[in-house]
């Protein structure tokens, strides 16, 4: 055990868990990409990296820790970050190498519990209740499963141990990178209460800037808000401010779940409505989307456009077609008219999501799910 997993896991082999409570491990690796670059190019490391385009209209997809000291960050355009970091480094995603490796860490998983929910290719949420291994501890699970991420890939995962969902993600955000930290049952509210709110997943810089206008800058500050006043000011997503007040979270980790859409989402680092960005931002979304559509042979006929605006508001286009969509072209074409017709936006958006539903679930996608191994998408 590192010294750092010593300062933070306070392990203590009970692990602290209630009877009925769920072991949840969220799993989140390291800057990913820029790190698997790093390892696969030895000259890289320790240099700022960005992946991503470097071109005046590129945007940046991940940057390694040295870059984010310079303030570069995901989803930032690339002219901004240079300005940032002007010996940044730019390298082209290679996103077959990405998902090689991310299936690497997936057998990992495995080994400890079918109950594997991904998020990404560089995340995902794992149940470990039950304790196929006999292990005894959530916390030593999340320890030897980043133990071997090192050994297998060479890479470094971050790990939050918890009884729910929500808090298990905070928890792995905690102490990045190369980090462990475990938040036991009875310490949720109390964890949540002492962390500024733009820590809460789905709360951006915007969000946050009309959270403190409101008086509420910290958890504790949100706890205090009883729920006719968060629905007021946040519509619909006041109810998960309400729980994630009080660090509650009911979700189960569901590794089996029927696919009813593929899709992709960006949140940005700064709000955007200039129409050449949201357009590129469209292209890089669509390009992902239909990586993933492709490997699942999923075919569908509803095309979804998602828009977040900077004041919380979300706003969704669709458009149902007669027949499958089966070409990329009409992909994106059909998500650009979407975009169009939204412009000139009434106020920037921090959000922009592109999915495609009514599925046809495909031959790869029936296989997967046959062995209980979907990709760590």
């Amino acid at each position: 055990m590192s010294p750092q997993d010593d300062l933070h896991t306070r392990d203590d082999a009970r692990d602290g868990e209630a009877d009925g409570l769920r072991k949840i491990i969220h799993v989140d690796m390291d800057a990913f990409y820029a790190s698997v670059e790093q390892r696969d190019d030895p000259s890289l490391r320790g240099l700022p990296v960005a992946v991503g385009g470097s071109s005046g209209r590129g945007v940046v997809a991940a940057a390694s820790y040295e870059a984010r000291r310079f303030g570069v960050r995901s989803a930032m355009p690339s002219a901004r970050a240079v300005r940032l970091c002007p010996d940044l480094v730019f390298r082209k995603p290679r996103f077959e190498v990405y998902r090689e490796v991310s299936q690497q860490i997936r057998a990992i998983f495995l080994d400890y519990t079918p109950h594997v929910e991904p998020l990404s290719l560089d995340e995902a949420y794992l149940d470990v209740t039950a304790d196929l291994k006999g292990i005894g501890s959530a916390t030593r699970i999340a320890q030897e499963i980043r133990r071997r991420i090192k050994a297998d890939t060479g890479l470094t995962a971050s790990a939050g141990v918890s009884y729910n969902k929500f808090l298990a993600k905070l928890a792995s955000d905690e102490n990045k990178p190369d980090g462990l930290c475990v938040i036991r049952p009875g310490e949720g509210a109390q964890f949540v209460a002492g962390l500024p709110v733009r820590r809460f997943h789905g709360v951006g810089p915007r969000g946050a800037e009309k959270m403190a206008r409101l008086g509420i800058e910290s958890g504790a500050d949100l706890a205090t808000k009883d729920l006719a006043f968060l629905r007021a000011n946040f519509g619909s997503f006041a109810e998960y401010l309400y729980r994630a007040a009080r660090g509650v979270d009911l979700r189960q980790v569901r590794a089996d779940r029927p696919r009813k859409s593929l899709g992709a989402e960006r949140t940005f680092f700064e709000n955007i409505e200039a129409p050449e960005a949201l357009r590129e931002t469209m292209d890089h979304i669509v390009d992902v989307v239909w990586d993933r559509i492709e490997r699942a042979e999923a075919r569908g006929r509803t095309i979804t456009l998602k828009l977040r605006y900077a004041d919380f508001q979300t706003l969704t286009r669709a458009r149902s077609l007669a027949h499958s969509v089966t070409d990329k072209a009409e992909f994106a074409a059909i998500g650009h008219a979407l975009l169009e017709d939204q412009l000139p936006l009434p106020q920037p958006i921090r959000l922009m999501g592109l999915t495609l539903s009514a599925l046809e679930r495909g031959e790869n996608e029936d296989r997967r799910r046959q062995d209980g191994q979907l990709s760590l998408l």
